[in-house]
Formats: C-alpha cells, sequence, structure tokens
C-alpha cells in the first residue's frame, strides 16, 4: 500500500507523458501513446494463428452460453392493493477490465472479463493490459487480438498499480473515469484496487491462484499431480493441496510431481511454488473429514475426485468454482469450460462469489404506492419513527394526510 500510493497521487494529479513515465520505470517500455490504435488492433487479429483464433472463437461462445442465462430479469412485487416495488437490474455506465500481462499472457482473461459485461450489457467497456518489450510498447498481441475478436476498441497499454489509478480517476485526453474495475493483477494492482475501492467498485483484491484437491483412492495419481502442477505453474507463490485419505495415493502423487515437474516447461517456478508452506499434502481419516478441510480453506479451485461426487458436491459451501471428477479438471474451467475464471482467493470464497454478468449489474428498486395504499400503512411508518426518535420522518408522512396538504 505504501508502495502503491505516490504511483496513485502521480496518475491522479499527471497527464499522458506521466503514464509514459510510470511504464518505462515499472514496465522497462514506454509506449508512444497509452491508448492502442484501432489498426493495431486490427492488425493483431490479422496475425493471430489461425488454430488460436478458432480456440478463442469456441471458448467465447461456450462463455457467452454460460453467462447469458446468468441475465437477471425485472421483477415487480404487489405489496398490497396499490402499493408496488419493483427491481431493476441496471448496468453501471462504464467499466474497466484489467488483463495482467507478467509471467503468463492471458487472452482467456479477455474473454472472462469483457462477455459478462457485454452481456449486462455495460455502454461503455474499456481494457488496459501492460505494454512489452518485444511488441514495440504495445500490450501482448494476442491480447489485443482478443478484443478485436469481442469489438473492443478501447485497450489502453497501460499495467499495474498505474492502469487502476487511470481507470479510478481518468486522465485528461486519455482516459474517462469509470464505475468499476475488474479482473486479477499482480500484489501492486490488487493494493491499487484495494486504496481506490469507494472511487470505483472493484471485483475482488485477488491474491495468487490456489488449487485444492480432494481425492479418494479411485484418483489416478498422474491427473492429480498434474492438475497441481497446472496452477503451481502460474507463480512462485501459488497454491496447490491435496486432501486425500489415502496414504498410498499420496505417496504416488508425490513421486509423479518429481516426474512431471521434472519435465515441464517452468519447472523451476513451479518447484518452489509446491515446496512454499503455501502448498501441502493433507492426510484425512475420511472423506467427510477432507471436506470439512476444503471447506475452511475455501480454494479458489476445488477439484473433487472422489467416488461419489455427488455426495461431496452436495456438502461444498466455501469455493471458487469446484471441478467434479476426472475429467473436469481446472485447466478446462480456465479457458473453455464455459464458467468465469476470475474467482475469489485467500479464503474469500467463504463471502464472495466469481465474477458475473451481477458483477456488472445494479439492482434499484422503483416504488409506487397510490393514496389508498399510502394512507393505509402511515400509522405504522409513524409509529416507527417516533420509536427511532427521528420525528420528521413521521411528519413527511403525516403532511399528506392534512387536508389539501396545509
Amino acid at each position: 500500500m505504501k508502495a502503491v500510493s505516490p504511483i496513485l497521487e502521480r496518475v491522479k494529479t499527471g497527464n499522458e507523458a506521466e503514464l509514459i513515465k510510470l511504464s518505462l520505470e515499472f514496465d522497462g517500455v514506454a509506449p508512444e501513446m497509452i491508448r492502442v490504435p484501432k489498426i493495431e488492433l486490427e492488425r493483431a487479429l490479422t496475425n493471430l494463428d489461425s488454430k488460436v483464433r478458432s480456440a478463442l472463437e469456441e471458448a467465447i461462445r461456450r462463455i457467452q452460453k454460460v453467462h447469458q442465462d446468468q441475465v437477471r430479469t425485472t421483477t415487480s412485487s404487489k405489496v398490497v392493493d396499490g402499493g408496488m416495488v419493483t427491481q431493476k437490474w441496471i448496468p453501471v455506465d462504464r467499466v474497466g477490465l484489467y488483463v495482467p500481462g507478467g509471467r503468463a499472457v492471458y487472452p482467456s482473461s479477455v474473454i472472462m472479463n469483457v462477455v459478462p459485461a457485454q452481456i449486462a450489457k455495460v455502454p461503455s467497456i474499456a481494457v488496459a493490459s501492460p505494454p512489452q518489450k518485444d511488441n514495440n510498447g504495445l500490450p501482448n498481441g494476442t491480447i489485443l487480438a482478443t478484443c478485436a475478436l469481442l469489438g473492443i476498441e478501447e485497450v489502453y497499454a497501460i499495467g499495474g498499480a498505474q492502469a487502476i489509478a487511470m481507470f479510478a480517476y481518468g486522465v485528461a485526453g486519455v482516459c474517462e473515469p469509470v464505475n468499476i474495475v475488474t479482473g486479477p493483477g499482480n500484489i501492486y494492482v490488487a493494493a491499487a484496487k484495494r486504496a481506490l475501492r469507494g472511487i470505483i467498485g472493484i471485483d475482488s483484491e485477488a491474491g495468487p491462484t490456489e488449487v485444492a484437491v480432494l481425492a479418494d483412492e479411485s484418483a489416478n495419481a498422474g491427473e492429480v499431480a498434474a492438475d497441481l502442477i497446472s496452477q503451481a505453474e502460474h507463480d512462485v507463490i501459488a497454491a496447490a493441496v491435496l486432501v486425500t485419505d489415502c496414504v498410498e495415493l499420496a505417496d504416488q502423487v508425490e513421486v509423479e510431481l518429481e516426474r512431471r515437474v521434472s519435465k515441464t516447461k517452468h519447472g523451476e517456478r513451479i518447484r518452489t511454488a509446491l515446496g512454499g508452506q503455501q502448498s501441502a499434502i493433507v492426510l484425512v481419516d475420511s472423506v467427510e473429514q477432507g471436506i470439512d478441510v476444503v471447506n475452511a480453506y475455501g480454494a479458489e479451485h476445488l477439484e473433487l475426485v472422489v467416488r461419489d461426487t455427488k455426495f461431496a458436491a452436495d456438502r461444498i459451501r466455501n469455493a471458487g468454482a469446484v471441478f467434479l471428477g476426472r475429467f473436469t479438471p481446472v485447466s478446462l474451467g480456465d479457458y473453455s469450460a464455459g464458467s468465469n475464471h476470475v474467482l475469489p482467493t485467500g479464503g474469500c470464497a467463504c463471502h464472495s462469489s466469481g465474477l458475473s454478468v451481477q458483477t456488472f449489474l445494479k439492482g434499484v428498486s422503483f416504488i409506487e404506492y397510490n393514496e389508498a395504499a399510502f394512507r393505509d400503512i402511515a400509522a405504522n411508518v409513524i409509529t416507527l419513527a417516533i420509536a427511532e426518535d427521528l420525528p420528521a420522518h413521521g411528519e413527511a408522512m403525516s403532511a399528506r394526510l392534512e387536508q389539501d396538504g396545509k
């Protein structure tokens, strides 16, 4: 928080030149301009590998299908004759979507942020992603191409705390302020979101990724190990936890981890994550006790690889997303299951949900009572106002009961 405070102030009082200076300081590259020209988005899409484009388009289709079913409808409640309360779900006016660009490239995060905002019918959507040295100060080409696939034309080459501040405060001649900022990022992004919460709405303060696997003797050790490795690949502080009641499986997974880590591309990063205090193999007496453990942990991603997945799933209360059975690994949800991969971390699954269409909607109540319904309830309201020692509240009611309002 101390580290990001001066950055936020520089953006608040600065201009585009200041944003470019910040990019040079923190990303080692100075983009020519912060806003990405439309021609660069079109060029990135033209240059996108055809197989990658096809895979992205299928992911978009599936994610749109799931999120379309999240749309809320207007509801009207007849409280009494002549008294009606209607709740409408209204999209926020403008959102800023953050797509990280550090150790990995995340076009999937573009989709996960943009699709629910579009389905919520947010009228103004902007995306920010860090400038890349190997792309002439532009964000990663695949990220730009994905924005183009989704019809997003307002894209900014800026990352870190400075991107969140730009969205929150706006920068004259560059970017208008937004109402909500969503999307995962590093610790500086999370700190900026915490500092600016209230000025903007946020989805969450995303921490390092987590996977917990609850498995019994029916699980395949190689598959479990591969799933733990897949999330450890994100970061040296990523958490990978196996909870099992089978000592033999635990031993086999350890062997498989050693074998597979030595062969995979980011082995050093993965080994560090798996060896950290945030990762472990937890032995329990039963699957039931394992369910208690994973509910207490509240993982971002929870895999249930047990004989009776329905029994286990029915008892899960705390998880960002739950993956059932051996053919539903977290990797599927990261890209193409249709669910959203922007999920609560750090145990926040006990009180928070993942990104959805609802994130971008406000529930607004419209209340209308006619005279008869008003007169019927007025005495109750006056009684409660007096009980709360707020007599003017009651007087606002009784004023309407006076003859001709006098």
